[in-house]
């Protein structure tokens, strides 16, 4: 592909994560109360569910990062995926207790196998020089649609009483509109092909990525859902109706700042960029367990904002780029699978530290996982090249 090509994957990509964010998010901001308040469930039960989900997508992206890496075809796993999204949402419209919801967030989950060879094309099509403002253009995409989502929730929900079942159904649509636009506008790109495909083994990767790796996995371990920023919230004493403004806030900051982050990261290197992630969320759990106040739990969702626009096109680049080239859908994958399954126990962790010690325990051991992976990120692990200013 010539660079014209590569610019519209990139942007044809951006479009269609748009619009399935566009339709995530219509449900996100009320999906902690729908569980909570109208299927019952307790806020372990909350843990359990999104936990869950967060693993699953890592066991997806995992599978279909190194089938697309054996078949040679990224193309198949994305619009399949966006699909997935829209069907769950139908089942959760029907869902009538949270037991219920269960296989349809698996569906949901599932549905994020595009991310690995989704990321996998992003990478390819971009240089050292671009690729981490490419995947932060992709990321700030999903955060404007995230937005837009969010404004049309708060609408629908809170100025029109439109319901949560029928605010699901039609949260099914954009994500569909989605998969047709990458059915209609993505070439393929044809990829180099192997006589044997061995499959990406552990032995493959080199000390940097396996560093990366463990300092990530720590971080995940402490890095819990954002629904239990939303009942804090909504525990300490916000209205029901601003708890999806304070989500609005995090996602407009998001939007708002991945590309600027990307393109930073791009300029001044990866791990610094990482580390001002790091120091955000660091940030995040100190104010929650000291500094309780009406404006300073504001002032966190700018700051989680923040934290996600900094850490994930930076997380996605550095994977990319210290892979085996031959082996970045598998590495991609593997990676968000490692993140996943952290993240799984570190939902439930919070959700029971949260019933069983208090309000605060979940924010003191994500504290303390934050520093210890900043350290390692800071004097174990090393950037792959040095990066040109541009």
């Amino acid at each position: 592909m010539d660079e014209k090509d590569n610019k519209k994957t990139v942007r044809t990509f951006a479009a269609a994560s748009f619009l399935n964010d566009f339709g995530s998010d219509i449900i996100y901001p009320i999906w902690p109360l729908f569980l909570t308040t109208v299927l019952g469930a307790n806020m372990a039960v909350l843990g359990f569910i999104d936990g869950l989900g967060d693993a699953l997508v890592s066991i997806s992206q995992a599978v279909s990062g190194y089938i697309s890496d054996k078949i040679r075809r990224r193309k198949v796993f994305v619009w399949t995926g966006y699909l997935c999204g829209s069907a769950s949402r139908i089942g959760y419209a029907f869902s009538a207790v949270w037991q219920h919801i269960i296989p349809f967030r698996i569906l949901d989950r599932v549905g994020k196998m595009r991310g690995a060879p989704r990321d996998a094309i992003i990478a390819d099509a971009s240089t050292d020089e671009n690729r981490c403002r490419n995947f932060g253009l992709l990321r700030a995409m999903d955060n404007f649609g995230a937005v837009c989502g969010i404004v049309f929730c708060i609408v629908c929900f809170w100025l029109l009483n439109i319901g949560y079942r029928e605010l699901f159904l039609f949260a099914a649509l954009p994500s569909l509109i989605g998969s047709i636009v990458v059915i209609m506008f993505i070439r393929e790109r044809k990829l180099q092909t192997q006589k044997i495909f061995k499959g990406l083994s552990f032995k493959d990767l080199n000390r940097d990525f396996k560093v990366f790796l463990l300092l990530s996995a720590l971080f995940a371990l402490g890095s819990f859902s954002y629904s239990f920023l939303l009942i804090y919230a909504k525990q300490f004493g916000f209205e029901v109706i601003f708890v999806p403004v304070l989500y609005l806030i995090f996602t407009v900051f998001a939007a708002v700042f991945s590309y600027p982050f990307g393109r930073l990261a791009d300029r001044i290197g990866r791990k610094r960029v990482l580390l001002i992630s790091y120091a955000f969320w660091g940030a995040i759990c100190l104010i929650f367990i000291f500094m309780q106040s009406y404006w300073l739990i504001v002032f966190t969702f700018i700051l989680y904002g923040l934290h996600r626009a900094a850490l994930e096109p930076v997380q996605k680049t550095l994977v990319a780029e210290l892979a085996p080239p031959l082996y970045r859908a598998s590495s991609l994958g593997g990676f968000q699978m490692v993140i996943g399954l952290c993240a799984f126990p570190a939902s439930l962790l919070a959700g029971v530290l949260w019933e069983s010690f208090g309000i605060e325990t979940p924010f003191y051991l994500s504290f303390g996982l934050t520093v210890l992976s900043s350290f390692l990120l800071l004097f174990s692990m090393k950037e792959k090249r040095p990066l040109q200013s541009i």
